[in-house]
């Protein structure tokens, strides 16, 4: 991998990183409470910043999006059981890019 990909790789993963163990640690996480970690489209990531609270949403570059999915992943020691979606480039229905990485914790519906 080229040496300036991979510095923006741990650069994003290092960013968000901080902001979800910030925002755990501002909104009193215990320790059984978790990330769901998603890769989405624009309207889901506005779905679920309206859906639950707080949300943790950074738009990533494509081209990385999903080697920094993994390394978060694993950061948060998390398993691979449950695969991102993947858009089939040949479909005719008209899709949004997956660009955005969106954390939310499933306990803390918005009300």
């Amino acid at each position: 991998m080229i040496p300036a990909v991979e510095k923006s790789i741990e650069t994003e993963t290092r960013m968000y990183m901080y902001d979800l163990l910030n925002t755990a640690k501002e909104f009193g996480f215990k320790a059984e409470d978790s990330w769901e970690l998603s890769m989405v489209t624009n309207t889901e990531r506005i779905r679920l910043q309206k859906d639950y609270f707080p949300t943790i949403a950074s738009k990533i570059g494509p081209e990385i999006l999903l080697q920094v999915y993994h390394t978060i992943k694993t950061r948060l020691n998390q398993s691979f059981q449950k695969e991102p979606q993947v858009i089939d480039p040949r479909s005719d229905a008209p899709t949004e890019d997956l660009n955005y990485l969106v954390a939310i914790n499933l306990k803390r519906p918005r009300a």
